[in-house]
């Protein structure tokens, strides 16, 4: 993966919509780790759109629970584990 946005407050939700078309429109593999009150940036129709094009987009279960309990989640549920992990993997980490 070249970039990974490691959303972490929903106020990221217009900056990382526009990072991920431009990353998109660049021919970057491009994912998300969204964590905190972070994970409800899924609820913003701009940023689901432009996550379409994302290679992987996971959700710290924890937060998933705390801030959009009883909601379906539209994205892979995993732990910190798996935000490490996609932080080893990426070329870039970009924190929002």
């Amino acid at each position: 993966m070249d970039v990974l946005l490691h959303i972490t407050t929903p106020d990221a939700a217009p900056v990382a919509a526009a990072l991920g078309r431009a990353l998109s429109a660049e021919g970057a593999n491009w994912g998300c780790f969204l964590t905190n009150d972070g994970v409800t940036v899924l609820n913003d129709a701009g940023f689901v759109d432009a996550a379409k094009d994302a290679e992987r987009i996971a959700v710290c279960e924890h937060s998933w629970d705390l801030h959009m309990a009883g909601q379906d989640c539209p994205a892979e549920r995993g732990s910190q584990t798996v935000n490490s992990a996609l932080m080893a993997e990426a070329g870039q980490v970009v924190s929002l």
